[in-house]
C-alpha cells in the first residue's frame, strides 16, 4: 500500500547532477515496486515505464530541499553496509537477503558513490546528503519492513572510515574470494573498475607510476590488491566489522552475515534466502551449478595478491575462533 501522506513517499533521488557550477538531484517514483533485481539500476529501469517517470521532463531538486525533505519520511535505520572485492558472491548475497520482505536490499546504488566522490559538497554537506539519501533509499513503503541493508560499489572500500564515522554503531561486513577466481570472471567480463582509467586510478590509491610499470592485464590484479590492502586495514582499526570468505561456501556466508547483523528472521524466512542460493545470483529461473574457471589461464603475476589473500584468510580463521 502507498503511502499518500508525504507527497515525496516513493520518490527517491537516483543521480547527482553537476552543471554549471549548480548541484541537482534527479528522481524516480518507485511505486510498489519493491528492490528486488540483483542490481538497483535494474530496478530504477523498471520504475521508468511508470506514468510519473516517463514525462518528458524530469523531477529534479536542490541539495537542500533533498536534505528538507527526508526529514519527515518514515524511514527504518540502516542495519548494515556490505563491502566487497567483486565477482565474490555479493550479488548472490544481496539476492538472498532481498528474499525477506522485512530487507530493503540496496545493491551498489550509483548515487551513494557519486556523492562519495564528488568534489562539490564539502565534508559535513556529504555527510548531511549522505544520511538523507539513505533515509529515502530506506523509507518505510510496506508495514514489514525492518531493516536496510546496502551493498556498495567495490571501490567504496576506500571510503570505510569515512562511513564508520557517519555511522559509528552500523555492522559492517567484508566479503572476499580467492583472487584468481576473481580476475578469472573479470577476464571473462571485464568490470569497469579493471580497465584503466575508466574510473580515475587516484580512487584506488594508484599511482601513474605504478600504471607506467605494469601491463593492461596486471591492472586488474593490482586493484585486487588494493582492495584486500583496504580490506586489512578497515579491520585492523574497526570493532564492528566481520569477514565473510566466499570460498568458505555462500550458505556460510549468509548464516554468518545474519547472525552477525542480529536480524530477526524467521526460519521461514531463512529458508527462503538458502533456496535462493541454488540459483544463479542473475537470474533466479536459471540453477547455480558452480563457476568455471577451474581450466581458465591467467596471464597476469598474482604473487602479491595471494600474500595478501592469505592475510585475509588468517584474519578470517582468528575470526572464527574467537
Amino acid at each position: 500500500m502507498e503511502n499518500i501522506q508525504n507527497p515525496v513517499a516513493n520518490w527517491i533521488p537516483v543521480k547527482l547532477i553537476e552543471q554549471e557550477n549548480q548541484i541537482y538531484f534527479e528522481w524516480i517514483y518507485l511505486s510498489d515496486i519493491l528492490f528486488e533485481e540483483p542490481f538497483f539500476d535494474e530496478t530504477i529501469a523498471r520504475c521508468k515505464s511508470h506514468s510519473y517517470n516517463s514525462k518528458r521532463v524530469k523531477l529534479i531538486s536542490t541539495a537542500e530541499n533533498l536534505i528538507e525533505w527526508s526529514k519527515d519520511l518514515d524511514f527504518v535505520a540502516l542495519k548494515s553496509l556490505v563491502f566487497h572485492v567483486s565477482r565474490c558472491g555479493s550479488t548472490m548475497l544481496s539476492q538472498s537477503l532481498a528474499t525477506s520482505t522485512e530487507n530493503i536490499m540496496i545493491s551498489e546504488a550509483p548515487i551513494i558513490d557519486q556523492i562519495l566522490r564528488s568534489d562539490a559538497f564539502g565534508l559535513d554537506s556529504k555527510t548531511i546528503l549522505l544520511e538523507s539519501v539513505m533515509r529515502f533509499l530506506g523509507q518505510k513503503r510496506f508495514p514489514e519492513q525492518k531493516y536496510l541493508i546496502i551493498k556498495l560499489d567495490a571501490w567504496n572500500i576506500f571510503n570505510a572510515s569515512y562511513l564508520r564515522s557517519i555511522f559509528p554503531d552500523v555492522p559492517f561486513a567484508l566479503l572476499y574470494r580467492d583472487p584468481s577466481d576473481v580476475l578469472k570472471s573479470h577476464q571473462k567480463l571485464m568490470g569497469m573498475h579493471m580497465v584503466p582509467n575508466l574510473i580515475p586510478p587516484s580512487v584506488f590509491g594508484i599511482t601513474q607510476k605504478e600504471i607506467n610499470q605494469i601491463s593492461f592485464q596486471q591492472y586488474g590484479a593490482l586493484v585486487l590488491e588494493k582492495y584486500f590492502q583496504g580490506f586489512l586495514d578497515f579491520y585492523e582499526t574497526d570493532d564492528n566489522v566481520t569477514m565473510l570468505n566466499y570460498n568458505e561456501g555462500m550458505k556460510n556466508v549468509v548464516e554468518r552475515f545474519v547472525t552477525f547483523i542480529n536480524a530477526d528472521y524467521s526460519e521461514n524466512e531463512k529458508e527462503a534466502m538458502f533456496d535462493r542460493l541454488k540459483h544463479h545470483s542473475k537470474n533466479k529461473q536459471a540453477d547455480f551449478s558452480g563457476d568455471s574457471y577451474k581450466d581458465d589461464v591467467l596471464s597476469v603475476d598474482l604473487k602479491q595478491a595471494n600474500v595478501l589473500h592469505e592475510k585475509l584468510n588468517e584474519k578470517f580463521s582468528c575470526y572464527l575462533h574467537q
